[in-house]
């Protein structure tokens, strides 16, 4: 199964909406890293986005994953960045 780096790029339009949303999009995300789907994710400091590590067979299954999730469902999410990665040292590393 392939990694994927996935940023999320907020807008303070949304913060109202997002503090609305963030128990479904955290349970969602919490189901997924119990299935072993999620490897980590945590919002960056300055509000501006998040950084979600997945594992997934495909990238059709990937975007399927972030299609679903209530950030993403909801339209509270500016952009959405997904791309393969290959760690080769650390945690992740295979």
């Amino acid at each position: 199964m392939a990694i994927f780096a996935v940023q999320y790029t907020y807008t303070e339009a949304t913060i109202p909406a997002r503090d609305t949303h963030r128990p479904a999009h955290r349970s969602y995300l919490r189901d997924l890293a119990n299935e072993g789907a999620v490897l980590s994710s945590g919002a960056y400091p300055d509000g501006s986005g998040a950084l979600l590590l997945f594992r997934a067979e495909s990238d059709e299954a990937m975007r399927e994953l972030v299609d679903k999730d209530p950030f993403v469902s909801e339209n509270l999410v500016e952009r959405v960045e997904i791309k393969e990665w290959l760690p080769v040292i650390g945690t992740f590393s295979e």
